[in-house]
Protein backbone atom coordinates (compact mmCIF):
# COMPACT_ATOMS: atom_id res chain seq x y z
CA UNK A 1 0.00 0.00 0.00
CA UNK A 2 1.55 3.30 -0.95
CA UNK A 3 2.38 6.31 1.32
CA UNK A 4 -0.26 8.26 0.29
CA UNK A 5 -3.14 5.50 0.46
CA UNK A 6 -1.94 5.06 4.22
CA UNK A 7 -2.79 8.94 4.96
CA UNK A 8 -5.81 9.41 3.10
CA UNK A 9 -6.98 5.41 5.30
CA UNK A 10 -5.94 7.86 8.60
CA UNK A 11 -8.08 10.33 7.12
CA UNK A 12 -11.06 8.35 6.57
CA UNK A 13 -11.28 6.37 9.71
CA UNK A 14 -10.49 9.35 11.59
CA UNK A 15 -7.58 7.98 13.95
CA UNK A 16 -7.54 9.13 17.53
CA UNK A 17 -5.09 11.59 18.00
CA UNK A 18 -3.33 9.34 20.82
CA UNK A 19 -2.57 6.79 18.04
CA UNK A 20 -1.17 9.63 15.36
CA UNK A 21 1.12 10.88 18.18
CA UNK A 22 2.28 7.06 18.77
CA UNK A 23 3.09 6.83 14.63
CA UNK A 24 4.63 9.84 14.81
CA UNK A 25 6.87 8.52 17.64
CA UNK A 26 7.46 5.50 15.78
CA UNK A 27 8.40 7.32 12.61
CA UNK A 28 10.95 9.05 14.58
CA UNK A 29 12.56 6.66 16.37
CA UNK A 30 13.05 3.82 13.28
CA UNK A 31 13.61 6.40 10.51
CA UNK A 32 15.44 9.44 12.51
CA UNK A 33 13.12 12.32 11.14
CA UNK A 34 14.83 14.88 13.26
CA UNK A 35 11.90 16.60 14.98
CA UNK A 36 11.71 20.41 15.79
CA UNK A 37 9.52 19.21 18.58
CA UNK A 38 12.45 17.71 20.90
CA UNK A 39 14.60 21.05 20.79
CA UNK A 40 11.18 22.95 22.34
CA UNK A 41 11.04 20.83 25.00
CA UNK A 42 14.60 21.07 25.69
CA UNK A 43 14.29 24.76 25.82
CA UNK A 44 11.33 24.64 27.80
CA UNK A 45 13.44 22.32 30.42
CA UNK A 46 16.08 24.93 30.14
CA UNK A 47 13.80 27.86 31.17
CA UNK A 48 12.73 26.00 33.89
CA UNK A 49 15.63 25.04 35.50
CA UNK A 50 17.30 28.65 34.81
CA UNK A 51 14.22 30.19 36.51
CA UNK A 52 14.29 27.82 39.50
CA UNK A 53 17.68 28.92 39.77
CA UNK A 54 17.15 32.42 39.21
CA UNK A 55 13.66 34.15 39.41
CA UNK A 56 14.86 36.76 37.31
CA UNK A 57 15.47 34.76 34.55
CA UNK A 58 12.04 34.77 32.90
CA UNK A 59 11.80 38.57 33.75
CA UNK A 60 10.32 40.95 30.80
CA UNK A 61 13.93 42.83 30.90
CA UNK A 62 15.68 39.71 31.34
CA UNK A 63 13.89 38.06 28.19
CA UNK A 64 14.22 41.10 26.17
CA UNK A 65 17.85 41.77 26.70
CA UNK A 66 18.84 38.44 26.09
CA UNK A 67 16.53 38.74 22.59
CA UNK A 68 18.54 41.44 21.28
CA UNK A 69 21.96 39.39 22.55
CA UNK A 70 21.06 36.47 20.00
CA UNK A 71 19.81 38.57 17.12
CA UNK A 72 23.21 39.04 16.23
CA UNK A 73 24.51 35.40 16.30
CA UNK A 74 20.88 34.37 14.81
CA UNK A 75 21.18 36.17 11.75
CA UNK A 76 24.96 34.75 11.01
CA UNK A 77 23.96 31.38 11.98
CA UNK A 78 20.76 31.82 9.02
CA UNK A 79 23.87 31.82 6.54
CA UNK A 80 25.69 29.13 8.40
CA UNK A 81 22.58 26.93 7.87
CA UNK A 82 22.78 27.87 4.31
CA UNK A 83 26.10 26.45 3.78
CA UNK A 84 25.63 23.52 5.90
CA UNK A 85 22.37 22.76 3.61
CA UNK A 86 24.73 22.49 0.38
CA UNK A 87 27.13 20.50 2.52
CA UNK A 88 30.11 22.95 2.84
CA UNK A 89 31.34 24.87 6.05
CA UNK A 90 32.07 28.24 6.61
CA UNK A 91 34.57 29.32 9.33
CA UNK A 92 34.98 32.80 8.45
CA UNK A 93 31.33 34.21 9.19
CA UNK A 94 32.75 35.13 12.49
CA UNK A 95 35.54 37.28 10.81
CA UNK A 96 34.05 38.81 8.16
CA UNK A 97 30.86 40.31 10.62
CA UNK A 98 33.58 41.57 12.52
CA UNK A 99 35.71 42.87 9.46
CA UNK A 100 32.59 44.37 7.51
CA UNK A 101 31.21 46.26 10.63
CA UNK A 102 34.73 47.40 10.90
CA UNK A 103 34.60 48.97 7.93
CA UNK A 104 31.31 50.81 7.94
CA UNK A 105 32.53 52.07 11.51
CA UNK A 106 35.85 53.29 9.99
CA UNK A 107 33.56 54.82 6.92
CA UNK A 108 30.94 56.64 9.25
CA UNK A 109 33.31 57.56 12.02
CA UNK A 110 36.38 58.82 10.17
CA UNK A 111 35.45 59.18 6.85
CA UNK A 112 32.00 60.72 7.71
CA UNK A 113 30.07 58.52 5.49
CA UNK A 114 26.32 58.81 6.09
CA UNK A 115 24.85 56.00 8.40
CA UNK A 116 22.96 54.50 5.00
CA UNK A 117 25.84 54.37 2.60
CA UNK A 118 28.21 52.74 5.60
CA UNK A 119 25.58 49.95 5.84
CA UNK A 120 25.28 49.27 2.06
CA UNK A 121 29.11 49.38 1.50
CA UNK A 122 29.87 46.91 4.57
CA UNK A 123 26.79 44.95 3.16
CA UNK A 124 28.48 45.10 -0.69
CA UNK A 125 31.99 44.18 1.10
CA UNK A 126 30.60 40.97 2.67
CA UNK A 127 28.52 39.85 -0.30
CA UNK A 128 32.08 40.74 -2.39
CA UNK A 129 34.15 38.41 0.04
CA UNK A 130 31.97 35.65 -0.05
CA UNK A 131 31.62 35.38 -3.88
CA UNK A 132 35.46 35.57 -3.83
CA UNK A 133 35.27 32.19 -1.09
CA UNK A 134 32.63 30.62 -3.06
CA UNK A 135 34.63 31.17 -6.33
CA UNK A 136 37.71 29.49 -5.26
CA UNK A 137 35.50 26.44 -3.53
CA UNK A 138 33.52 26.05 -6.64
CA UNK A 139 36.06 26.38 -9.33
CA UNK A 140 39.65 26.31 -7.89
CA UNK A 141 38.04 23.21 -6.00
CA UNK A 142 40.09 23.97 -3.02
CA UNK A 143 37.62 22.97 0.25
CA UNK A 144 35.50 24.91 2.20
CA UNK A 145 37.28 23.76 5.36
CA UNK A 146 40.32 25.34 4.10
CA UNK A 147 39.29 28.91 2.13
CA UNK A 148 37.45 29.59 5.19
CA UNK A 149 40.03 29.11 7.44
CA UNK A 150 42.31 30.94 5.31
CA UNK A 151 39.39 33.74 5.01
CA UNK A 152 39.12 33.73 8.96
CA UNK A 153 42.50 34.69 9.28
CA UNK A 154 42.82 37.50 6.74
CA UNK A 155 39.45 39.01 7.81
CA UNK A 156 40.26 39.27 11.18
CA UNK A 157 43.89 40.79 10.24
CA UNK A 158 42.00 43.48 7.90
CA UNK A 159 39.80 44.41 11.04
CA UNK A 160 42.67 45.17 13.09
CA UNK A 161 44.48 46.61 10.60
CA UNK A 162 41.66 49.38 10.05
CA UNK A 163 40.73 49.33 13.74
CA UNK A 164 44.14 49.49 14.95
CA UNK A 165 46.16 46.75 17.02
CA UNK A 166 44.56 48.37 19.92
CA UNK A 167 41.69 49.91 19.15
CA UNK A 168 37.79 50.83 19.14
CA UNK A 169 35.59 53.45 17.40
CA UNK A 170 32.95 54.28 18.91
CA UNK A 171 29.39 54.69 16.47
CA UNK A 172 27.60 58.04 17.15
CA UNK A 173 25.23 57.96 13.71
CA UNK A 174 21.90 57.59 14.64
CA UNK A 175 20.44 55.39 11.67
CA UNK A 176 23.27 52.99 12.85
CA UNK A 177 22.81 53.10 16.37
CA UNK A 178 19.03 53.04 16.17
CA UNK A 179 19.08 49.53 14.28
CA UNK A 180 19.07 47.54 17.42
CA UNK A 181 18.47 50.21 20.25
CA UNK A 182 14.87 50.89 19.71
CA UNK A 183 11.72 49.11 20.63
CA UNK A 184 8.55 48.52 17.97
CA UNK A 185 5.65 50.30 19.47
CA UNK A 186 3.02 48.75 21.43
CA UNK A 187 0.36 48.83 19.07
CA UNK A 188 2.54 47.58 16.70
CA UNK A 189 3.79 44.45 18.26
CA UNK A 190 -0.37 43.52 18.60
CA UNK A 191 -0.27 44.32 14.96
CA UNK A 192 2.68 42.82 13.74
CA UNK A 193 1.72 39.47 16.20
CA UNK A 194 -1.90 39.26 14.42
CA UNK A 195 -0.37 39.72 10.83
CA UNK A 196 2.09 36.67 11.38
CA UNK A 197 -0.79 34.19 13.26
CA UNK A 198 -3.06 34.93 10.21
CA UNK A 199 0.14 34.10 7.37
CA UNK A 200 1.34 31.06 9.52
CA UNK A 201 -2.41 30.02 9.77
CA UNK A 202 -3.35 30.58 5.69
CA UNK A 203 0.33 29.36 4.98
CA UNK A 204 -0.20 25.75 6.95
CA UNK A 205 -3.46 25.53 5.30
CA UNK A 206 -2.54 26.57 1.78
CA UNK A 207 0.74 24.27 2.07
CA UNK A 208 -1.93 20.97 3.37
CA UNK A 209 -4.29 21.82 0.54
CA UNK A 210 -1.67 22.00 -2.27
CA UNK A 211 0.05 18.79 -0.57
CA UNK A 212 -3.90 17.09 -0.98
CA UNK A 213 -3.93 18.10 -4.66
CA UNK A 214 -0.58 16.34 -5.34
CA UNK A 215 -1.99 13.41 -4.06
CA UNK A 216 0.52 13.37 -1.14
CA UNK A 217 0.20 12.61 2.28
CA UNK A 218 -0.84 15.16 5.21
CA UNK A 219 -1.25 15.81 8.87
CA UNK A 220 -4.68 15.29 9.88
CA UNK A 221 -6.42 18.53 10.88
CA UNK A 222 -6.58 18.21 14.26
CA UNK A 223 -2.63 18.03 13.90
CA UNK A 224 -2.81 20.95 12.17
CA UNK A 225 -5.07 23.13 14.88
CA UNK A 226 -3.51 22.11 17.81
CA UNK A 227 0.25 23.32 16.27
CA UNK A 228 -1.38 26.82 14.84
CA UNK A 229 -2.51 27.31 18.45
CA UNK A 230 0.97 26.57 19.92
CA UNK A 231 2.69 29.15 17.66
CA UNK A 232 -0.19 31.31 18.33
CA UNK A 233 -0.45 31.37 22.27
CA UNK A 234 3.49 31.86 22.30
CA UNK A 235 3.33 34.77 19.62
CA UNK A 236 0.84 36.56 21.70
CA UNK A 237 3.07 35.56 24.66
CA UNK A 238 6.02 36.51 23.98
CA UNK A 239 4.72 40.28 22.54
CA UNK A 240 2.69 40.66 25.80
CA UNK A 241 5.56 40.24 27.53
CA UNK A 242 8.06 42.46 25.38
CA UNK A 243 4.87 45.04 25.87
CA UNK A 244 5.01 45.29 29.65
CA UNK A 245 6.96 48.16 30.61
CA UNK A 246 10.72 47.60 31.71
CA UNK A 247 11.61 50.60 32.96
CA UNK A 248 13.63 49.77 36.34
CA UNK A 249 12.56 53.44 37.45
CA UNK A 250 8.71 54.27 36.93
CA UNK A 251 9.18 57.92 36.87
CA UNK A 252 11.01 57.62 33.58
CA UNK A 253 9.78 57.19 30.52
CA UNK A 254 8.48 53.53 29.78
CA UNK A 255 10.63 50.97 28.03
CA UNK A 256 7.94 48.73 26.29
CA UNK A 257 7.93 47.45 23.14
CA UNK A 258 9.46 44.24 20.94
CA UNK A 259 13.21 44.98 20.57
CA UNK A 260 14.12 46.12 16.73
CA UNK A 261 17.30 43.67 17.11
CA UNK A 262 15.07 40.71 17.36
CA UNK A 263 12.91 42.04 14.66
CA UNK A 264 15.68 42.18 12.08
CA UNK A 265 16.41 38.84 13.12
CA UNK A 266 12.74 37.47 12.50
CA UNK A 267 13.09 39.35 9.58
CA UNK A 268 15.91 37.62 8.13
CA UNK A 269 14.71 33.62 9.20
CA UNK A 270 11.00 34.48 7.25
CA UNK A 271 12.81 35.88 4.02
CA UNK A 272 15.30 33.16 3.77
CA UNK A 273 12.62 30.39 5.25
CA UNK A 274 10.48 31.44 2.25
CA UNK A 275 13.31 31.58 -0.36
CA UNK A 276 14.99 27.93 0.99
CA UNK A 277 11.45 25.95 0.96
CA UNK A 278 9.01 27.85 -1.84
CA UNK A 279 11.41 28.86 -4.85
CA UNK A 280 13.66 26.61 -7.42
CA UNK A 281 16.53 27.98 -6.14
CA UNK A 282 15.96 26.98 -2.37
CA UNK A 283 15.14 23.50 -3.85
CA UNK A 284 18.42 23.67 -5.70
CA UNK A 285 19.93 23.83 -2.31
CA UNK A 286 18.36 20.68 -0.64
CA UNK A 287 19.12 18.71 -4.05
CA UNK A 288 22.77 20.63 -4.06
CA UNK A 289 23.25 18.67 -0.43
CA UNK A 290 21.59 15.77 -0.63
CA UNK A 291 23.38 14.68 -3.79
CA UNK A 292 25.43 16.69 -5.74
CA UNK A 293 26.20 14.56 -8.43
CA UNK A 294 22.46 13.55 -9.18
CA UNK A 295 21.89 17.47 -8.75
CA UNK A 296 24.41 18.16 -11.41
CA UNK A 297 22.48 15.37 -14.08
CA UNK A 298 19.59 16.92 -13.20
CA UNK A 299 20.60 19.90 -15.19
CA UNK A 300 21.30 21.94 -11.46
CA UNK A 301 24.46 24.08 -11.99
CA UNK A 302 26.01 22.52 -9.19
CA UNK A 303 29.23 25.20 -8.85
CA UNK A 304 26.88 28.13 -9.10
CA UNK A 305 24.15 27.19 -6.43
CA UNK A 306 27.89 27.02 -4.21
CA UNK A 307 28.91 30.33 -5.22
CA UNK A 308 25.98 31.92 -4.44
CA UNK A 309 25.19 30.24 -1.38
CA UNK A 310 28.65 31.43 0.06
CA UNK A 311 28.03 34.93 -1.20
CA UNK A 312 24.45 35.37 0.70
CA UNK A 313 26.08 33.87 3.57
CA UNK A 314 28.93 36.06 4.07
CA UNK A 315 26.12 38.96 2.67
CA UNK A 316 24.09 38.13 5.61
CA UNK A 317 27.87 37.88 8.43
CA UNK A 318 27.92 41.40 7.64
CA UNK A 319 24.14 42.33 8.56
CA UNK A 320 24.91 40.09 11.76
CA UNK A 321 28.32 42.20 12.44
CA UNK A 322 26.51 45.64 11.86
CA UNK A 323 23.39 44.41 14.28
CA UNK A 324 26.31 43.48 16.64
CA UNK A 325 28.09 46.93 16.07
CA UNK A 326 24.52 48.59 16.42
CA UNK A 327 23.78 46.97 20.10
CA UNK A 328 27.67 47.53 21.18
CA UNK A 329 27.90 51.02 19.63
CA UNK A 330 31.13 50.00 18.77
CA UNK A 331 33.66 48.14 16.41
CA UNK A 332 37.03 47.38 18.10
CA UNK A 333 39.50 44.40 17.06
CA UNK A 334 37.70 41.47 18.86
CA UNK A 335 34.75 41.99 17.16
CA UNK A 336 33.39 38.77 15.39
CA UNK A 337 36.13 37.00 16.95
CA UNK A 338 35.97 34.65 20.55
CA UNK A 339 32.64 32.34 20.92
CA UNK A 340 31.11 34.25 17.35
CA UNK A 341 31.95 31.25 15.60
CA UNK A 342 31.51 28.59 17.68
CA UNK A 343 27.73 30.12 18.50
CA UNK A 344 26.57 30.42 14.77
CA UNK A 345 27.94 27.17 14.36
CA UNK A 346 26.30 25.36 17.07
CA UNK A 347 22.78 27.09 17.04
CA UNK A 348 22.28 25.92 13.69
CA UNK A 349 23.48 22.13 14.41
CA UNK A 350 21.05 22.33 18.19
CA UNK A 351 17.89 24.05 15.84
CA UNK A 352 18.02 20.99 13.88
CA UNK A 353 20.26 21.24 10.58
CA UNK A 354 22.18 18.58 9.56
CA UNK A 355 26.16 18.43 9.27
CA UNK A 356 25.63 16.21 6.57
CA UNK A 357 23.85 18.44 4.01
CA UNK A 358 20.27 18.53 2.27
CA UNK A 359 18.04 18.41 5.56
CA UNK A 360 17.13 21.03 7.99
CA UNK A 361 15.19 24.73 7.55
CA UNK A 362 15.96 28.36 8.21
CA UNK A 363 13.87 28.07 11.34
CA UNK A 364 16.83 26.28 13.13
CA UNK A 365 18.33 29.40 13.49
CA UNK A 366 16.05 30.62 15.74
CA UNK A 367 15.15 27.45 17.57
CA UNK A 368 19.23 27.12 18.15
CA UNK A 369 20.05 30.86 19.05
CA UNK A 370 17.15 30.60 21.36
CA UNK A 371 18.95 27.28 23.50
CA UNK A 372 22.87 28.95 22.97
CA UNK A 373 21.32 32.56 24.55
CA UNK A 374 19.03 31.18 27.24
CA UNK A 375 22.08 28.99 28.28
CA UNK A 376 24.50 31.92 28.24
CA UNK A 377 21.96 34.31 29.58
CA UNK A 378 21.75 32.06 32.46
CA UNK A 379 24.85 31.17 33.15
CA UNK A 380 25.73 35.00 33.47
CA UNK A 381 22.84 35.50 36.05
CA UNK A 382 24.13 32.58 37.70
CA UNK A 383 27.97 34.27 37.81
CA UNK A 384 29.65 31.13 35.88
CA UNK A 385 32.92 31.35 35.11
CA UNK A 386 34.04 31.78 31.31
CA UNK A 387 35.23 28.46 31.36
CA UNK A 388 31.99 26.57 32.34
CA UNK A 389 30.29 28.45 29.88
CA UNK A 390 32.81 27.63 26.97
CA UNK A 391 32.43 23.67 28.39
CA UNK A 392 28.59 23.41 28.86
CA UNK A 393 27.68 25.12 24.94
CA UNK A 394 30.81 22.40 23.76
CA UNK A 395 28.79 19.41 25.41
CA UNK A 396 25.53 20.63 23.88
CA UNK A 397 26.91 21.10 20.58
CA UNK A 398 28.47 17.48 20.81
CA UNK A 399 25.03 16.42 22.01
CA UNK A 400 23.34 17.75 18.96
CA UNK A 401 26.15 16.63 16.62
CA UNK A 402 25.79 13.36 18.10
CA UNK A 403 22.04 13.16 17.49
CA UNK A 404 22.05 14.02 13.83
CA UNK A 405 24.67 11.48 13.13
CA UNK A 406 22.81 8.51 15.14
CA UNK A 407 19.43 10.09 13.25
CA UNK A 408 21.46 9.77 10.14
CA UNK A 409 22.58 5.90 10.61
CA UNK A 410 18.69 4.99 11.31
CA UNK A 411 17.54 6.73 7.97
CA UNK A 412 19.85 4.93 6.01
CA UNK A 413 18.84 1.43 7.80
CA UNK A 414 15.30 2.70 7.15
CA UNK A 415 15.77 3.48 2.99
CA UNK A 416 15.70 7.31 3.81
CA UNK A 417 19.05 8.31 3.06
Amino acid sequence: MSEFSLGVKKENNKTSVPEQFRTSLQRYLISGDVSSYGILLGLILIWVVFEIANKSFLAPLNLANMLSQISSIGILSVGVILVLLIGEIDLSVGATSGFTAGIMTVLSVNLRFPGIAAILLAILLGLTIGAIQGFWIAKVHVPSFIVTLAGLLVWQGGLIYFIGESGTLNLRDPIITGIANTSLPVWAGWALGIISILTITLTSFGERNLRARARLPVKPISIVIAQLLIISIAILLVIGLMNINRSLNTTNKPIQGMPSAFLVFLGFVTVFHWITRYTTFGRHIYAVGGNPEAARRASIDVDKIRIVVFTLCSGIAACGGIVAASRLYAVDTGSGSGDVLLNAIAAAVIGGTSLFGGRGTIWSALLGALIIGSINNGMDLLSFPSSIKYVITGCVLLLAVTIDSTSRARRQRSGKG
